[in-house]
Parts: C-alpha cells; sequence; structure tokens
C-alpha cells in the first residue's frame, strides 16, 4: 500500500492549543528510557494521527536474521498510544489491549508506524496502527485500546506544553 500523505493543514484544523499538546507529546516520547533502547523519531501529525520514523537493523533480529516482533508490537503500540493522546490533554493514556497482525517481515531499512485513533473520548478510546516499510508496503498492523489513567500528563517532567 501506498503512503498516506497528510495535508499540511492537518495542525492548522486542530483546537486551539493543541500544537502545544502535541509538542509535549513528543517531548515525551522522546524522554522515556525505553526509547534509548529503540531510537526513533515521533511526530503528532495532527488530532488523532501520530506518526513514528525508525530505522530496522540486526540489532533487533530475531535468530533467524529478521525483526522481533518485539519492535512491531513497540512501534505499533506507540503510534497508536500517541493517536489517542493527542485527544486527551490533561491525562496519560493506558494501553489495556493490543492486537498484533505481522504481515511481512523486515530485515533492515526504515520504517514509519502510522497511527490513527478510531472512537472513543470520554474512557476507552480504540486506536489503530500500521508499519510501513521503506517501499511504502504494509509489513504490520494492530489495534489497541486505551484508557484514561489517574496520572497526569502534566506531572510527568517529559511533558512540556510551549506557553
Amino acid at each position: 500500500m501506498p503512503r498516506i500523505a497528510t495535508p499540511p493543514e492537518a495542525e492548522a484544523l486542530a483546537p486551539p492549543g493543541a500544537s502545544h499538546h502535541f509538542r509535549a507529546l513528543e517531548t515525551l516520547y522522546a524522554s522515556a528510557p525505553v526509547n534509548a533502547l529503540f531510537p526513533s523519531r515521533l511526530q503528532v501529525v495532527s488530532e488523532g494521527h501520530a506518526r513514528i520514523e525508525f530505522t530496522v537493523d540486526e540489532r533487533v533480529h530475531h535468530a533467524a536474521g529478521a525483526a522481533h516482533g518485539t519492535i512491531y508490537f513497540k512501534m505499533l503500540d506507540d503510534a497508536a498510544f500517541y493517536a489517542a493522546n493527542s485527544l486527551v490533554t490533561d491525562r496519560f493514556l493506558l494501553t489495556t489491549a493490543f492486537n498484533l497482525h505481522f504481515t511481512a517481515p523486515i530485515r533492515s531499512g526504515p520504517v514509519v508506524a502510522e497511527g490513527r485513533w478510531i472512537s472513543g473520548r470520554r474512557r476507552v478510546f480504540v486506536a489503530e496502527a500500521r508499519l510501513l516499510d521503506g517501499e511504502g508496503e504494509e509489513i504490520g498492523r494492530g489495534t489497541g485500546t486505551f484508557m484514561r489513567s489517574k496520572i497526569p500528563l502534566s506531572g510527568l517532567p517529559g511533558y512540556r506544553p510551549e506557553h
């Protein structure tokens, strides 16, 4: 499948202050210690849409020489999670369930995880994500449910909205 292009005006259509929230979520993602193990870059593109860019190499291979499912899960979960959390400005969401489908192996190269919110705006959110290789072909897909936690975003050291 070809990559989905996001119109440049997508963020302009977001609610006022959303851009600050999106940048703060990106900072939060970058501050997570786990991302030292899995170098990647998050972009919250617009409300309900997140994108993570990373590169697969031998550091994340299983014994047969292709990317281990760990990297599929991590990037799909993160992309779906941040797509959902882009709609919530006061609380950190928690993943409560995630279904993962491996559609093709990958040995190396650039990969993009595209997350999109599907439904829910109160307590439970549903979002999906897909992994695209450097040619734009889908290599994985997942759907997750996410729940509001009691953890305020403002209390997390990595979450720093601009003023």
